[in-house]
């Protein structure tokens, strides 16, 4: 994934038209530097194997949050385990296509 500044690469799925990765620092504690730039600016644009995309990037909260959680668990199972070295919550960011 890349936002105006800086690249990052980041695991992610495809839910639907959307791409779905984890805000995460290596399962320690704080909130990644890509993410916190986001949140001021959720506007930006990945790159993958197909070619760039624009997308807007968003938390997933509630049951869609609770879906996308189950999703990323199935693909890993220590996935909870993990996620309780942190004492705050790893948001599961949603990136939606966007028009250019």
């Amino acid at each position: 994934m890349s936002s105006d500044s800086a690249d990052h690469e980041s695991a992610d799925y495809e839910d639907g038209p959307n791409l779905v990765t984890m805000a995460m620092n290596g399962w320690m504690q704080g909130e990644p530097a890509w993410w916190l730039n986001l949140q001021q600016d959720p506007d930006t644009m990945v790159y993958l194997a197909d070619g760039g995309r624009p997308v807007h990037a968003r938390a997933a909260e509630g049951d869609e949050r609770s879906r996308l959680w189950a999703k990323w668990r199935e693909m890993g199972a220590d996935l909870d385990a993990y996620a309780a070295r942190r004492s705050t919550g790893t948001a599961v960011v949603v990136l939606e296509p966007r028009s250019r």
